[in-house]
């Protein structure tokens, strides 16, 4: 993953646990991490009318003490803050085409929250042609339970799972490097989870067995290369006949990250996530990486 890690500010708990989550993803990785705050009406420079000034003195305000709590709890990542006087979405879009991971907060997208805590999240997920990471406020890093960088694994218990979604119908190849990477620089195993369906019509039966094996060998073929690649990754599999949100929601009920590709459409579809997506970041509670892909 080239590029540094960016985190949307806005102020609220959702966005201030991104960042801790982000800083503790740039030290695995070796990058830098920046702070982006966004807002439109904010004035681009001081100004001596208090109500014009209030909003900028807020926005430093936020950015100052994440980059404080930031450099308190992880020093050794280099930390960099951006005001810009845009709209969060097209702030949020254009850092993350410079980023290797946009990573934004998120209330399950529900309620009241911050600017990133409902729609311009999911407007920015849909706009994204490069990988990001939603993260909830309940979460903290010893949920991970994953060792520390340059440190063993714990001994109080096992290493969270890092769960990836399959896809043998579409090109997943760059979801599939993002999960084996995250799961490699955690030395947490991988849980592949492909959820297939049968044609209603053939109904339970013999029918459904075969169609079990079918998708069992397809797994087999997505992951014979990536084995090869990360030797030192545990892969465990979970083929099942169902939805495929309700599946990943399942399998991640214990994982520290869950790993899903987001299908680029073409301009004429509009701005979509995906009913998949949309369904997993309301029901899952660890960070959720999104990865496009074509």
């Amino acid at each position: 993953m080239l590029g540094p890690i960016v985190v949307g500010l806005d102020g609220s708990p959702e966005s201030l646990a991104a960042a801790q989550w982000a800083a503790g993803e740039a030290s695995r990785r070796g990058v830098p991490l920046r702070l982006v705050h966004a807002w439109e009406a904010m004035p681009t420079g001081p100004s001596r009318l208090p109500e014009l000034e209030a909003p900028r003195s807020r926005a430093q305000r936020i950015v100052r003490d994440a980059v404080d709590l930031l450099q308190e709890r992880c020093p050794q990542v280099s930390v960099s803050s951006e005001l810009i006087a845009r709209s969060p979405v097209d702030a949020l879009v254009t850092a993350g085409t410079e980023a290797g991971l946009l990573v934004l907060g998120s209330r399950a997208f529900g309620g009241v929250g911050g600017f990133l805590a409902g729609s311009v999240a999911l407007a920015t997920l849909a706009r994204l042609t490069r990988p990001a990471a939603v993260v909830r406020a309940d979460g903290t890093a010893e949920d991970e339970r994953g060792p520390a960088v340059g440190e063993a694994a714990s001994d109080d218990g096992p290493d969270r799972e890092v769960v990836v979604g399959a896809d043998a119908d579409h090109r997943c190849e760059d979801v599939l490097a993002f999960a084996f990477e995250s799961a490699a620089l955690r030395s947490a195993p991988l849980r592949l989870v492909y959820a297939w369906r049968p044609p209603w019509a053939l109904g339970p039966g013999a029918e459904d067995l075969i169609g079990q094996e079918d998708a069992a060998q397809a797994v087999a073929s997505l992951l014979r290369p990536w084995g090869e690649k990360y030797p030192n990754v545990e892969v465990r599999v979970r083929v099942e006949n169902g939805r495929p949100a309700e599946a990943l929601s399942r399998a991640s009920r214990d994982a520290c990250l869950l790993v899903v590709g987001r299908r680029i459409r073409p301009a004429g579809f509009g701005a979509h996530i995906g009913p998949v997506l949309h369904a997993v970041l309301r029901r899952v509670r660890c960070p959720v990486a999104v990865v496009p892909h074509v």
